[in-house]
């Protein structure tokens, strides 16, 4: 569905996307997934969940799974700041919550993001990219929402 996203924005007026940092880099998703951005807030852990799963948040009386994302996408770990924030995220009917190290801004990508299998040869990390946008010489990797949380094609039959 990102890709398709994508696609069906590439009509000369570019895709907004959330940018975030992760570590040193700069990632993004589209702007119709994001539900709103939170302050850190109390984590509640759940015994036996992914290890990329950090546990659950009471989001205005609902019970939201918080993803730690840099652990999902094999980054390194790093201490909370004051800039850690959760991205909550709508995927189908799926919602949660993503751990970011900063929300840097909202852009916009006029030009078609590069097909990460081109730029990186390794098919574990493609899976969860769906393109590399380029504003002003900035490169931002737009992430494939799906796949990361766990939205497999195979469920959908």
């Amino acid at each position: 569905m990102a890709n398709e996203e994508i696609k069906q924005n590439d009509n000369g007026e570019g895709i907004q996307v959330v940018a975030f940092k992760l570590l040193n880099e700069e990632y993004g998703i589209s702007i119709l997934n994001v539900q709103e951005i939170r302050n850190l807030t109390d984590i509640t852990r759940v015994p036996f969940a992914a290890d990329y799963i950090k546990g659950v948040i009471n989001l205005r009386g609902s019970v939201l799974p918080v993803i730690d994302l840099k652990k999902r996408l094999g980054l390194a770990d790093a201490p909370y700041t004051d800039n850690t924030r959760i991205v909550t995220v709508n995927v189908g009917e799926v919602h949660v919550g993503m751990l970011v190290d900063a929300v840097t801004e909202v852009l916009t990508i006029h030009s078609k993001p590069i097909d990460p299998k081109k730029a990186i040869n390794g098919k574990e990390i493609t899976k969860y990219l769906s393109g590399i946008g380029n504003v002003d010489g900035r490169l931002i990797i737009m992430l494939n929402l799906e796949e990361i949380v766990g939205l497999e094609k195979k469920d959908e039959k």
